[in-house]
């Protein structure tokens, strides 16, 4: 009768926080509001595509675009925050209550990073979650299994923002299985993850916008974002003197961090190699894994940049067979497959 009512109690929970994210009634209005914040997001990199597209015969609403425009809204709210927000409650419940009975340890309770400054807990935890993330990746490539539902994410034939969040509901029990303990362990709050989680998401559309932009836009733009966060929400200096450091910022980012921009963070010129077609001899399972970060397949030796993919043919062997529909795809990965 409790695991019953914990199952209702989290239904109506997320029943009740979906309505007020959306209306804007949660505690932080606008700015805590996953649903408005996607919109936001994905309405920004709409105009940049229809503004300064880099493949300039690719139509804004390209093929598939509407399927993947469901695909965003389905995994971020319908499956993300309400299927699989409600079950992982329950289940992170029970998970945790079996640890503390075998091993005396409470992952609730561990919090390593409590006394640290906001700033800093945020960085750790998004390279340890980027980290996790990359070789969960590797994993869905290597699994002959899970790549059947990644397929999904490859189907794409012609490479847009929206095609960020076409994937498979699978993937999303692999992921948030996989690194829930490493940042449980690092006692990544709630908050901090809603951080960390709407910074991967905006760089996420990025890397499969159709647009190309310098490195010298993108370093100062993500220096100017981490001096205003930073400068914000940790620091309390007059007006001026903020705007002057973060001024500072953006023309540091500009002619320093944009130097290494490509080695560290994962661009569309990167990431359309990804969703390439044919892969190198050598490594037959894919290439550029990288999901925010580019660093990790520059350190094991998987980025792969041939030449400028731009006009590259994109999916896998034989993906016009590849179902065209939703539901179709939803139940691909299921089947028996050669």
């Amino acid at each position: 009768m409790d695991i019953l009512q914990q199952i209702i109690d989290s239904y109506s929970g997320y029943a009740d926080y979906l309505w007020k994210d959306i209306t804007l009634q949660n505690p932080r209005g606008f700015w805590g509001s996953y649903f408005w914040l996607l919109v936001t997001v994905s309405g920004f990199f709409f105009v940049l595509e229809a503004a300064i597209p880099w493949r300039k015969n690719q139509k804004v609403f390209r093929k598939d675009f509407w399927l993947d425009f469901f695909y965003m809204f389905f995994n971020f709210f319908i499956f993300n925050l309400i299927i699989f927000g409600v079950g992982s409650d329950f289940f992170v419940r029970m998970f945790n209550n079996l640890m503390l009975w075998i091993s005396a340890v409470d992952l609730q309770a561990l919090n390593p990073m409590s006394d640290w400054p906001l700033w800093a807990i945020l960085l750790t935890g998004f390279i340890v979650r980027d980290f996790v993330q990359w070789w969960t990746h590797r994993l869905l490539h290597r699994s002959s299994r899970l790549w059947e539902f990644h397929k999904v994410h490859h189907s794409v034939k012609e490479m847009g923002f929206a095609a960020h969040l076409r994937y498979h509901w699978m993937e999303t029990l692999v992921y948030r299985s996989i690194e829930y303990i490493p940042l449980a362990l690092l006692g990544v709050g709630l908050h901090d993850f809603f951080l960390i989680h709407i910074f991967t998401l905006a760089w996420g559309h990025y890397n499969h916008a159709n647009i190309s932009i310098p490195t010298t836009v993108t370093g100062a733009v993500l220096s100017g974002l981490v001096a205003t966060f930073i400068l914000t929400t940790t620091l309390s200096l007059p007006i001026l003197e903020t705007a002057l450091w973060i001024v500072g910022s953006v023309v540091l980012g500009a002619f320093i961090l944009s130097r290494v921009m490509k080695y560290i963070f994962n661009s569309p010129e990167m990431h359309i190699w990804h969703h390439a077609e044919e892969w190198p001899d050598d490594l037959e399972h894919g290439i550029n894994f990288g999901l925010t970060l580019a660093i990790w397949d520059y350190i094991f030796g998987t980025a792969r940049i041939p030449h400028d993919g731009r006009d590259i043919e994109l999916g896998f062997e034989n993906v016009e067979r590849f179902p065209s529909g939703f539901v179709s795809q939803v139940f691909y990965g299921f089947g028996k497959h050669k």
